[in-house]
C-alpha cells in the first residue's frame, strides 16, 4: 500500500528521485555509494571507473571520500577517473581551471594514482581538439565505460557543458557556452568578459552509457530547472530531460532543490493532505493565482476542479476559507513596520509595544538595506523608533578598478589645492597604476586597492543611511572577517564573526532586528550572515532578557521576492516613499549603471527593487486586496 500511495505522488516524476533533509546529509550518502563500488571493484581487483563533475555541487561529494580515504583507510590506488569537462581554452595552473579544482578538492588529498587522472586539456591547439575528444572516447570505452557518473546540473538545465540545442547521442567535444551559464561563472572569473566562450566537454551520448548515472542539486536556486528536468517534456531545450530516457540515472536533491517538484510544491495535486493552516493559506492563493480570480470569488467547483476538493470537504463551505484567508493576508498589511502605537495588535503583524522600538537593519553588503527596505527603513525612522544599521562586510570586491583611481586622483587633486604633502600618496597611487596595468582577471587586489574600494562602499553607506535620517552614531561597519580575508575567497566562518556581531547586538538591545533572508545570493554573502546573526541571537536569548523579547524579521534583496503565502508583513509604499528609496539606493554611485556582479539580471539594483516592489503589491491586487503602488515584504523568523 505504501508504495502505490508514493507512486501516486511522484507520478508528475518521470526519472527517479530521492530527496533529503540537506546538502550534507546527500553529500554524504553519494560519497558511500561511490566508496561502495571502490571496495567492490578491489575486492574483484579491478579498476572502478568513475565520471567526475566539478563546481560548488560536488564539494562536499569529496571532502566524504577524502575522510573515508584518511579515517576509513578508502583507498583510490584501484581508481580511474574522468572529469566531464574543462573551459577552452583554459591554463591547467589558471585558478579557474578544473584542473586546479579536482585537485585542490580530491586528488592532492588522496592515494589515486596521478597517470590514472584524465580531465579534458583546455591547453591544446585548436585544431588539436578532435582528436583529443576521440581518444578521451576512446580511453572510456578501453575501460569498459563509466561505472558512475556524478552530474551537477546548470540552470540551463544543462549537464556537463552540454548546452541547450546538444544532442542525445553527442560525444565528447568542443561547444559554445551560453549565456547564462557564463553569466554565473562570472564571479568567478572576475566578470563575464573574462570568462571563456567555449569548453570541451563528455556528451550526452557518453555520459548515458554509464552503468549509473547520479545527478545532484542543492538549494532553491535550482528548483525550477529540476522540476524541468523531472516533470517537464523531453527537449533539447532542457538537455538534462534526456536523462528520463535512461534506465540507471537518480536525482539526489535536497529539500530545497526538490521544492518546486508537485509532491512538494501543489501535493493536493496528487495526494490527499493534512490541511494545517499554512497549508490551506498557500493552496487558496494557487488557486486564485491559477484560475487569476480574487481570493472571494473562488467557488466550490474551482476547489474541486483543482485538486482541492478534499479541502472543500473537510473545511468548508468554500466561501467560508476564502473569507479566513483574504483575512489573513489583509492583516499582513501594515503601515507600521515597528507597530502601531495604542492600538490593538491581535491582528497586526508587530506589536504595538512599546511605541518607540530599538530597530537594528543588518545590511550584508552595503547597499542591500536601502535595495532591500528602503522604503520601510524610512519609515521607521519617520515614525521616530531608534534605527540603528550596520554593514557587516565592506563589499570592495564590487568597485571597478578605475573608481578606485579616480578616488586616489581625486585626494591627490584635493590634497594639493590644501597644499597637504602629498609624496606617499604619490608612492601609493604609482604603486596601484603598476598593479592594475598588469592584473589578471579575478587576481586579488593589492592591500591598497582594496582600502580604497571599502572606503567608496562606506562612503556610500553612509550617505544613503544619511539620506534615511540616520545620525552618524546609528551607523556601524563590523568589516566581519570571513568576508576580509584580503583575498577573492571568503574564510570560514569564526567565532570572532559571532562575538563581534553579539557585542553590537548587546551594546543597542533591539526590539526588532532585520537581515537579509534571501538565501538564493549568487555569491553566498547573504547567508552566511543571517546564520551569524541568528547564532548570535540564538546564543543572546539563553541569558538575557531583551534577546528572548526581540524579533527577527527577514528581507529579500535584489534577487527575487518571497512568494505571496509567505509574506508576514507587507508594508505598502505610496509613489512618494519609492522615489525616496530610489533616492536612497541611487547614493551607491559605484553600484549603479552596471555593478561589477549584476548576477543574471541586466537590471540595475534600483530598478530590480522597484519592479519587484510593484509586483509585490499586484500579486496582492490580482488576489482581491487593496491596491497600492509598491510594497517591501517581510517574514518573521521563528525561534525554537
Amino acid at each position: 500500500m505504501m508504495k502505490l500511495n508514493l507512486l501516486e505522488e511522484t507520478r508528475f516524476e518521470k526519472v527517479s528521485v530521492s530527496v533529503f533533509e540537506n546538502s550534507r546529509t546527500a553529500s554524504i550518502h553519494v560519497a558511500h555509494r561511490i566508496a561502495e563500488i571502490i571496495r567492490k571493484k578491489q575486492a574483484e581487483n579491478t579498476f572502478a571507473v568513475l565520471g567526475l563533475a566539478t563546481g560548488v555541487t560536488p564539494i562536499a561529494v569529496y571532502a566524504e571520500l577524502i575522510r573515508l580515504h584518511k579515517e576509513e583507510n578508502l583507498s583510490f590506488r584501484n581508481v580511474i577517473t574522468f572529469n566531464l569537462d574543462e573551459y577552452y581554452p583554459m591554463q591547467s595552473v589558471s585558478a579557474q581551471s578544473y584542473v586546479t579544482f579536482m585537485y585542490e578538492n580530491l586528488f592532492n588529498h588522496i592515494d589515486i594514482q596521478k597517470g590514472n587522472i584524465h580531465i579534458p586539456n583546455g591547453t591544446i591547439a585548436l585544431e588539436g581538439v578532435p582528436a583529443f575528444c576521440l581518444e578521451y572516447e576512446r580511453k572510456i570505452e578501453s575501460l569498459g565505460g563509466l561505472d558512475i557518473q556524478i552530474l551537477g546540473i546548470g540552470r540551463t538545465g544543462h549537464i556537463g557543458f552540454n548546452e541547450p540545442g546538444s544532442a542525445p547521442n553527442s560525444g565528447t567535444r568542443l561547444v559554445t557556452l551560453d549565456d547564462l551559464t557564463r553569466r554565473d561563472a562570472a564571479h568567478d572569473f572576475g566578470g563575464k568578459n573574462f570568462v571563456p566562450t567555449k569548453a570541451i566537454t563528455m556528451g550526452i551520448g557518453t555520459i548515458f552509457k554509464a552503468k549509473e548515472i547520479i545527478l545532484m542539486a542543492w538549494s532553491r536556486k535550482k528548483a525550477s530547472i529540476i522540476k524541468k528536468a523531472v516533470e517537464g517534456e523531453i527537449s533539447g531545450e532542457v538537455p538534462a530531460t534526456y536523462l528520463q530516457l535512461s534506465e540507471n540515472v537518480e536525482f539526489i536533491l535536497d529539500q530545497s532543490a526538490a521544492s518546486g517538484l508537485t509532491r512538494f510544491n501543489t501535493p493536493w495535486l496528487v495526494k490527499d493532505c493534512i490541511w494545517t493552516d499554512n497549508f490551506i493559506h498557500k493552496a487558496v492563493i494557487w488557486l486564485a493565482n491559477t484560475l487569476q480570480k480574487p481570493i472571494l470569488k473562488l467557488t466550490e467547483d474551482d476547489y474541486n476542479n483543482n485538486g482541492m476538493a478534499q479541502l472543500a470537504t473537510e473545511k468548508g463551505p468554500v466561501y467560508n476559507i476564502n473569507i479566513e484567508i483574504f483575512n489573513k493576508l489583509q492583516h499582513t498589511i501594515t503601515g507600521w513596520p515597528g507597530g502601531k502605537p495604542n492600538a490593538d495588535d491581535s491582528q497586526r503583524p508587530e506589536r504595538a509595544e512599546p511605541a518607540n522600538k530599538r530597530v537594528l537593519i543588518f545590511s550584508p553588503h552595503p547597499d542591500d538595506d536601502v535595495i532591500s527596505m528602503g522604503g520601510t527603513f524610512i519609515r521607521l525612522v519617520d515614525q521616530k523608533h531608534d534605527v540603528h544599521v550596520t554593514y557587516q562586510t565592506s563589499g570592495n570586491t564590487a568597485v571597478w578598478d578605475d573608481d578606485a583611481l579616480r578616488f586616489v586622483e581625486f585626494n591627490l587633486d584635493f590634497s594639493e589645492k590644501m597644499n597637504i604633502n602629498t609624496t606617499s600618496l604619490k608612492e601609493i597611487y604609482q604603486k596601484m597604476r603598476d598593479f592594475l596595468d598588469q592584473k589578471k582577471p579575478n587576481e586579488t587586489d593589492i592591500s591598497e586597492i582594496q582600502t580604497v574600494k571599502a572606503l567608496i562602499r562606506k562612503g556610500e553607506a553612509i550617505a544613503a543611511a544619511r539620506y534615511c535620517g540616520l545620525e552618524d552614531g546609528h551607523i556601524h561597519f563590523q568589516s566581519l572577517p570571513f568576508y576580509e580575508s584580503e583575498t577573492n575567497k571568503k574564510n570560514a566562518v569564526s567565532e570572532k564573526d559571532i562575538e563581534l556581531t553579539m557585542k553590537l547586538l548587546q551594546k543597542i538591545q533591539p526590539h526588532q532586528v532585520f537581515t537579509a533572508g534571501d538565501f538564493e545570493d549568487p555569491h553566498g554573502t547573504h547567508i552566511i550572515c543571517f546564520k551569524i546573526v541568528l547564532e548570535a541571537l540564538q546564543r543572546l536569548r539563553k541569558t538575557e532578557n531583551w534577546a528572548k523579547n526581540c524579533w527577527l524579521w527577514m528581507y529579500r534583496g535584489a534577487w527575487h521576492e518571497f512568494e505571496t503565502h509567505e509574506i508576514e508583513m507587507a508594508v505598502p509604499l505610496s509613489p512618494n516613499e519609492l522615489e525616496r528609496k530610489k533616492q536612497a539606493i541611487f547614493k551607491h554611485q559605484s553600484q549603479k549603471d552596471k555593478a561589477v556582479f549584476p548576477g543574471d539580471d541586466a537590471r540595475e539594483f534600483w530598478k530590480r527593487a522597484e519592479d519587484r516592489n510593484r509586483e509585490t503589491a499586484k500579486a496582492y491586487d490580482k488576489l482581491g486586496l487593496a491596491e497600492y503602488e509598491a510594497m517591501e515584504a517581510f517574514v518573521r523568523w521563528k525561534f525554537d
